[in-house]
Formats: C-alpha cells, structure tokens, sequence
C-alpha cells in the first residue's frame, strides 16, 4: 500500500473528516513527512472509494458544515488498515532485529 493510502485510512480510523482535515491528520501522524496535495488527496480519496475502502457521507455528522464532504473508513477500509499496520509492524521487527548488535538478544 502507498504510504499516503496509509495515512488518509488512519486519519479515518477514529472519526469522520472533511478533505483538509484528512490532510492535516496525515501531516501531524507523519510528523510532516505526508503532505497530501489537492490533486493527490481527492485522487486518493476516489480510488479508496473505488475500492470500497472509505466512503463519503451523504449527511455530515452533527452540527458540522454541510458544505464540506466528509469521508468514513468502510469495514473493508479498517480490515486493509489493520493489515498494513500489522505489516509495517513486521517489517518495523525485523528491522529492529537486523540493526542490533551482533550477539544482543
């Protein structure tokens, strides 16, 4: 999965967000490594809708602008999300396990 398709699934992970503040999410968890563009954020957010990965809400939720369009992570969406977490984790492992000192439990 691309890092940013990572970062955008994450930022729904917990809660509804409209475009820019699926942005903001992915740059403050990134520590500013993802900046989501325009182009590449609403690009993204359609191919994980063509997927069935997020979907956008018709209602925003409660006491929210009803002119921004905000996006939910789908069931499949959290099953993808938990993989790639689980394989960052992996990987994040055996790196962990490569770069300690020969012979350090």
């Amino acid at each position: 999965m691309k890092p940013h398709l990572f970062h955008i699934l994450l930022a729904l992970a917990d809660r509804d967000l409209h475009g820019s503040g699926i942005s903001k999410a992915a740059k403050t968890q990134s520590g500013g490594t993802v900046v989501l563009w325009p182009v590449t954020l609403y690009g993204s957010l359609s191919e994980l809708g063509e997927e069935g990965l997020i979907e956008a809400l018709r209602v925003p939720p409660e006491g929210e602008s009803e002119r921004r369009r905000y996006y939910r992570l789908t069931r499949a969406g959290r099953r993808a999300l938990d993989a790639e977490a689980r394989r960052l984790a992996a990987l994040a492992a055996t790196a962990a396990r490569r770069l300690a000192p020969r012979g350090a439990p």
